[in-house]
This record gives C-alpha cells, structure tokens and sequence, in this order.
C-alpha cells in the first residue's frame, strides 16, 4: 500500500509482512551457516560520519538532513559508515578477520519523483547488507563464500540464471588510480581462479570502489540487479581502520561491501512478477484453506483449524454459505498452495481432500500425515509439492457439489 503522505514509502499489509518476515529468516539461516553475525545500528548519525566517509562530498543529494540540537544530521543511506564504527569500536588482530556482519537496518535515499516505480524504485527500504573486513590474502575466498552463498539462496528461491558483471571506476570516485588497480584486478582475478564468467561494465562502480553487479534473469527474461559485492579499498583509510598483524604491526584491512536479495521491497516486486504470485510454500502468507462444502462441516474445518495452527502452519477456513467452486476459484486467485476440500464424506471418514493450487487433487488423506508431509516441504524450503506424486482423483468438485 502507498499513500501521498509517505511519498516513495511501501506499508507491507500482513500477509506482504509475512513473505517480508519469510525473506529475512532464510538469509538469517545463511548467516548462521556462512559465519556472519547479525548487528543493528543507529538510523540517524552527526552529519560529521558523512563527511569522514565521502557519502557527504559524493552521495549528499540522494540523502535527507534535519537538524537537533543545533547540531546538523543525516538518515543513513547505506550501513558502511556504522559499521565502520562498530570496527572501530574493539582493537582487532589478524585471528579476528574475517570479520563479516549483517544489518537489516532501514536506510533511507531521496529518489526523484519522476523515477519512483512501484516496489522497485522506492525511498525507503531494507537490505540484506553485510560487510566483510579481511586482510588482503583472503579476498579471494571470501569471493568464492560469496557466490556460494548467492547460488544456495537463488537455487532456494528457483532462481536459476544469473550474469556476473564486474563494475569498474565511475568518473566520480574517492581514492587514488593506484587503489582502484587493486581492487579492480583482485575482484578480475578472484573470479577467473573461481571459473566464473563475468562481462566487465565500464564506468559503473561505486564512488568508494569495483563491485560485481549479479543480474537475475526473470521468467520473462529481464534482467534485474539484485545482488552486489563491492571491493573498498577506501573506507578503511577514511576511518583508520586497522588490525595487528602476525609481525605485531598496524595493517589496514579490506573491506567488502555485499547483498544477495538487495533491497527487499525491490526484490520482493521482482520475484512476485517473476512466480506469477505461485510462491513457494514455506513463503505463502496462506499456506492451507478450508473450504467447506455445507455448514455441516464448520466445526470439523474448526477442528482442523486448530491442528494445523498447534503445529505452525498458517491456514485460514472459508465457511461462507457460497457454491464449492466459487471458493476453489478465490483460493486459486490468491494463489493459496493447497485447498482442502470438506463435504460429508471427509466429515464422516475424519480424513481430508487435498487439492492443489494447479487443480490436482487427492482424497483421503489422513489429517496428521497431511501435517507431517506439508511441514518437512515448509522446513526443506522445497519448490514443489510433495503430493505432485500422488495419484490424482478426477471429478473431485464435481462429486462435492452434489452432496
């Protein structure tokens, strides 16, 4: 939902909180596999962080500024400049490094009026943005943990083709020729030891450094930026960071800037479009309903109702007084994964029929091994249904509709 008073602003509704919430939880698992740890930073610093990291002199006109105690302040854009302080805020050694955290905090850009579009092109939003502070001989494979990780995510989501690019230095940009070398050929060279093909894109690095664009290919064949690995060899100069070494002295390390979804309001806008709204289960808003054939079976619909909630599955019942086939074609519009069809033979025989989103349909299923079958399909974040497998029953609304 948008509204004139929150220009550019998406207000997630419940069921859009959910996938939102179902997103944030599967890069969470990632987190705990590939070694992150997750942070939250301030919203709003002293406009003097900005300065320190170059987003004032480079990025002010995309930033919104108040002022507080006669003091000058800026909502973040990006979470670097925090998470720059929070290096800062504990002397590290080489064992520390990596060192690699996430943040999920809300960041705020100014985008014109004429270029905001929908969910993908909003001023709000959240990331799933990490850094990774390394030293310099282990670049290449927090590189390949990165397109690792991506690849885990996107085959999860089914997403399958993507197109590497590798972004080189803007016309406007901080630090010296010589960094930009750097950066440019350990990123060049990473992805040439790893076997990865990738297209250079000239001129179309950040301001602070190279970066690798990832383009997802949708089902309709266009190409969207959503993930990013940005090498920084600047950052950690602006703000002095640095780490012991094994030799007891002062090194610098690298910084890398990442996203696998991107911003989430963007990539949730993509993957609707991309699925045609036939989410996988584990990311449906509603996962079951009930569809009652007469209101002889409401208080078996309730019953099941509250077996299905005891274990974590988010159902909704449709017991009003319509025509079977009015509420399979509702719970088919709102692209509900599995419908579960209840007359007075379900009644009788304390079983289900279980009707999938594509029309399929199987009868008498046993209520828990529903339970059991859908809940490992919701923890296995699987694409398909496990009940594709199982012999179809024909004529199965035909046969309810004239009970």
């Amino acid at each position: 939902y948008f509204n004139q008073l929150a220009p550019g602003s998406p207000f997630f509704a419940p069921k859009g909180a959910i996938i939102y919430n179902e997103l944030l939880g599967l890069m969470r698992e990632k987190y705990q596999k590939f070694g992150y740890h997750e942070v939250i930073t301030p919203q709003i610093f002293d406009v003097d962080l900005f300065h320190t990291s170059g987003h004032y002199a480079n990025y002010r006109e995309n930033m919104y500024f108040s002022k507080v105690d006669e003091r000058d302040f800026g909502l973040k854009p990006m979470n670097c400049p925090g998470h720059c302080l929070l290096y800062q805020a504990e002397r590290k050694s080489y064992r520390d490094l990596p060192w690699r955290i996430a943040d999920f905090g809300r960041l705020h850009r100014y985008e014109r009026s004429g270029v905001m579009h929908g969910l993908t092109r909003v001023r709000t939003f959240c990331q799933d943005d990490a850094h990774i502070f390394c030293r310099v001989e282990q670049l290449q494979q927090e590189i390949k943990n990165f397109m690792t990780m991506l690849n885990e995510v996107y085959q999860t989501l089914g997403m399958h083709e993507y197109l590497i690019y590798l972004s080189t230095r803007p016309e406007k940009r901080m630090g010296t020729d010589d960094y930009w070398d750097h950066a440019e050929g350990a990123l060049s060279e990473a992805l040439k030891a790893l076997n990865l093909p990738f297209t250079i894109n000239p001129g179309d690095g950040a301001f602070y450094g190279p970066k690798l664009d990832i383009m997802f290919v949708d089902a309709m064949k266009r190409p969207w930026q959503l993930g990013t690995l940005q090498v920084d060899p600047n950052l950690p100069g602006a703000f002095k960071l640095e780490y012991f070494g094994e030799d007891n002295k002062e090194h610098k390390p690298v910084m890398l800037h990442r996203a696998i979804l991107g911003s989430l309001e963007r990539f949730i806008g993509v993957y609707l479009e991309h699925t045609a709204g036939h989410l996988p289960l584990w990311m449906s808003p509603v996962q079951v309903s009930l569809l009652t054939v007469t209101d002889r079976q409401h208080e078996y619909a309730r019953t099941l109702e509250v077996l299905f909630k005891s274990a974590g599955i988010r159902v909704q019942s449709d017991e009003r007084g319509e025509k079977l086939g009015y509420k399979i074609r509702e719970a088919q519009l709102q692209k509900i994964p599995y419908m579960l069809i209840l007359g007075d033979k379900e009644l009788e025989s304390g079983k289900i029929s279980v009707r999938l989103s594509k029309g399929k349909v199987i009868e008498a299923v046993e209520p828990q091994e529903f339970v059991k079958t859908i809940l490992k399909e919701i923890q296995e974040r699987k694409l398909e249904s496990a009940f594709l497998a199982a012999p179809e029953i024909t004529n199965q609304e035909a046969k309810h509709s004239s009970i």
